[in-house]
């Protein structure tokens, strides 16, 4: 099991969000206050997709060349961190940029489809002599493709177009990914080894190649919207396309250059329970809960809670043994974004701590009750899909 207890006071001093609500916190908030879902049943059907919002790309990866050389995935990823630096007043600041950290959690690329499609329509029709395969795989698919598919090249896209060029690292690991992202940036900055980092994730849910991965393991949500909380045993994750992406600095850095924080980030921990039996994912949960610091009267939970079962099922009883502290469920609004889920549930805890409320319950489960005050901290849960668990503690900074 492993822990982080910062001895030097870490902020999040920038939030950058791009996802099926919008962007921006002021798009978010309203989104969130007014119960906003953007879902689609119907264009992936029967599985179901939380589609990104339309995005100006310009504005945030300005060079026509950059946005056409990446993926979907990687263009969210760098407009949202974009919108993260602009948002911590460090975008195009070249003094800080080149010594800023960057800490990302990424998944794989895309696969091409048409040429996938090709392949196995001639395979069927028997017109495969030897060495069919690697013959159509070297001479349709595009070059560019490989590079493509490369994990570190959201890093590497975010560095091209912001110019971040400070060290890098990138995490892959599903959900597991976005908490140790956290994890290993906050402990740099902890240990003085970094005073400031950018880190966060991307997906591109809108998918047919990652849809059917994940049908493989029976995992997608079908037919019918419902919260993640009413899913059942037969439930799953909508996916969901978003990029969420934080800048966390020092105390001291931050005050030096005039930066007023969202929050503060107290700690994060992390497990990975062998789920051999049930009640394996709830115990794990309970002891990061007890590593995770003091929480108080005042504090709140959002969650990254999947739909998936029997994952989902065992993070409920958890909550319920923790009664008294009001739930939210990132799922239920804005999908499932896999590695960047848990940035996404930081993202929200320190906007909702920024501006002193909870944004409201979905109304439809016993766990999702209101905030009649502001809450002082949040507890940020992430619990994998299949595999990994993590939490962090963000209180308000007075």
């Amino acid at each position: 099991m492993t822990e982080t207890k910062p001895a030097t006071e870490v902020w999040i001093t920038g939030i950058g969000l791009a996802t099926s609500l919008g962007e921006g916190l002021d798009a978010h908030w309203d989104a969130l206050n007014q119960h906003r879902i953007n879902v689609d049943e119907k264009g992936f059907a029967p599985c179901v997709v939380h589609p990104l919002a339309p995005l100006n790309l310009d504005t945030q990866i300005p060079k026509k060349g950059d946005q056409r050389q990446m993926e979907a995935w990687q263009r969210i990823g760098t407009y949202a961190a974009g919108l993260a630096l602009e948002s911590a007043g460090v975008k195009g600041n070249a003094e800080i940029l080149s010594r800023m950290d960057m800490v990302v959690a990424a998944g794989g690329g895309e696969r091409d489809l048409a040429v996938d499609s090709n392949v196995l329509s001639l395979e069927a029709k028997g017109n495969s002599a030897p060495g069919f395969l690697n013959e159509r795989l070297m001479s349709d698919l595009r070059p560019t493709l490989f590079l493509a598919q490369l994990s570190n090249l959201l890093a590497g896209n975010i560095a091209i177009v912001h110019g971040v060029t400070g060290s890098s690292r990138t995490f892959m690991g599903e959900e597991a990914a976005g908490v140790d992202a956290t994890r290993i940036a906050l402990a740099r900055i902890a240990a003085g080894q970094s005073d400031i980092a950018l880190i966060g994730g991307s997906q591109n849910g809108e998918r047919k190649d990652l849809l059917v991965l994940y049908e493989f393991g029976g995992f997608n949500l079908k037919k019918k919207f419902a919260p993640v909380w009413a899913r059942g045993e037969s439930g799953g994750f909508a996916l969901g396309s978003g990029g969420a992406f934080l800048v966390i600095e020092s105390k001291a850095h931050a005050e030096a250059r005039g930066a007023k924080p969202f929050a503060r980030l107290v700690n994060v921990v992390a497990d990975m329970a062998r789920r051999k039996q049930a009640g394996d994912v709830r115990s794990t949960l309970e002891k990061l809960w007890a590593k995770l610091g003091k929480v108080g009267d005042k504090a709140a939970i959002i969650t990254g809670a999947t739909g998936a079962e029997p994952a989902t099922s065992e993070e409920i009883a958890f909550l319920k043994a923790h009664p008294g502290l009001p739930v939210r469920a990132t799922g239920t609004v804005l999908g499932h974004t896999m590695e960047a889920q848990f940035p996404l549930g930081l993202a929200l805890a320190a906007l909702s701590l920024s501006r002193g409320s909870l944004f409201p319950p979905d109304g439809k489960s016993a766990l999702e009750v209101e905030m009649s005050q502001g809450p002082s901290q949040i507890v940020v849960i992430g619990t994998g899909h299949w595999r990994g668990e993590g939490m962090a503690l963000v209180e308000s900074v007075k």
